[in-house]
């Protein structure tokens, strides 16, 4: 059976024209794009086109804004480190306790090596307050770096408003936007972020290419050094080939983000609203915040989610008991301990996160199963 796919924050499926982008580089377009011959000229020429549909997607004024990377985990890593070499004589950042680990695992190495790190609560539905920020910056701050939307919950969190509150901090400021690109409207010019970390695969590209928006004017010192590629911040030869699919896909999430939105919302709702009349002991975790329009995290009462995980995948059905990078540890989620929600609780969640292939016939085929799976998960759980 082909399998019903509801993990769209774990990884996308790549846009059949995204594949047609990609295909002539993978086969006769294959100069070096730092080549000045004119196969060469001609690849780097295709690099800048992409690069400057990237830069749209995010509303950047200018595409040499835009540095190609291999992931989303490189473009955070490089923010955070490039920020902190360019700024030495400060040795503080500001993080939230729902970072993705690719936030919290360098700032707890920082943390072991002389940084001070501020972790900023959220509350009961994920959710930052703006005005804790103002106690939490000082004239030490090098970096705060707050995601815009969560990976698991979906909680957008109040980029434009954490941005004036640290307009006149002297501070660089960073986004993990990975989740939030291609699903929510996102203008840098407006917001005045320093920096922007993207996923291509979280957005219907291939897997292994991402992009750091880097504004004009940032103190950034490159991680990567070499032959100088990406503008000098990111050494080593392109990837060509992803990073045309990766525009391809950024131009095809722009044009649609207003329709696909609404069908993918109106989706979701539905779904959410079933599960709540269907089964006793359900909650949708942030469902009172602001949300990414394609993610559902949903706690059963007296369950497990990852044996829910188990048995939908054995009907042929994809959910996550979690953020992909932690599905298979048996600790409590991060995010939902950070809201608040007990370990009882987080162990019986599962996330389902949609994308604009996803049909009202998979979410049908989930609803088939969903509630007898929870009912089969509780009541082993009780014998």
């Amino acid at each position: 059976m082909y399998p019903v796919y509801l993990d769209n924050n774990a990884t996308t499926k790549i846009a059949p024209e995204v594949v047609e982008a990609m295909l002539p580089f993978l086969t006769s377009c294959y100069g070096n794009p730092s080549s000045s011959h004119s196969v060469g000229r001609k690849v780097a020429g295709h690099i800048e086109k992409a690069r400057r549909k990237v830069a749209d997607l995010i509303g950047a004024q200018h595409s040499d804004e835009i540095v190609f990377t291999s992931c989303g985990t490189e473009s955070d890593t490089s923010a955070i480190f490039g920020a902190l070499a360019a700024c030495p004589d400060k040795k503080h950042i500001v993080i939230s306790a729902v970072e993705h680990p690719a936030i919290k695992e360098p700032c707890s190495w920082l943390a072991r090596h002389g940084y001070r790190i501020t972790v900023l609560p959220v509350n009961a539905d994920g959710e930052l307050d703006p005005r804790t920020l103002r106690d939490a910056v000082t004239p030490g701050t090098a970096v705060v770096s707050l995601m815009w939307a969560n990976n698991e919950t979906g909680v957008i969190f109040p980029v434009d408003e954490i941005s004036k509150t640290l307009s006149d901090r002297n501070v660089i400021f960073h986004t993990d936007a990975v989740q939030a690109a291609g699903k929510i409207s996102i203008d840098v010019k407006q917001t005045g972020i320093s920096m922007l970390s993207l996923s291509g695969h979280k957005f219907h590209a291939p897997k292994g290419i991402g992009a750091l928006y880097i504004r004009r004017g940032t103190p950034f010192v490159p991680l990567l050094r070499g032959g100088g590629q990406e503008n000098r911040k990111r050494s080593g030869t392109e990837n060509v080939a992803s990073i045309v699919g990766m525009g391809k896909a950024a131009q095809l999430a722009a044009e649609g983000l207003n329709s696909h939105a609404t069908a993918i919302r109106s989706l979701r709702d539905r779904m959410e609203a079933r599960i709540i009349d269907t089964i006793p002991g359900s909650k949708i975790n942030g469902r009172n915040a602001r949300r990414l329009i394609n993610t559902s995290n949903i706690s059963f009462d007296g369950t497990n989610g990852s044996e829910i995980v188990r048995e939908l995948d054995r009907l042929g059905i994809c959910v996550s008991s979690g953020a992909a990078c932690h599905s298979g540890a048996a600790q409590p989620s991060p995010v939902l301990s950070a809201m608040g929600i007990s370990f009882m609780e987080s162990q019986g969640s599962i996330r389902i996160s949609l994308s604009r292939y996803t049909t009202e016939k998979e979410v049908d085929i989930l609803m088939e199963q969903l509630p007898e799976v929870v009912e089969r998960v509780r009541k082993r759980k009780k014998d």
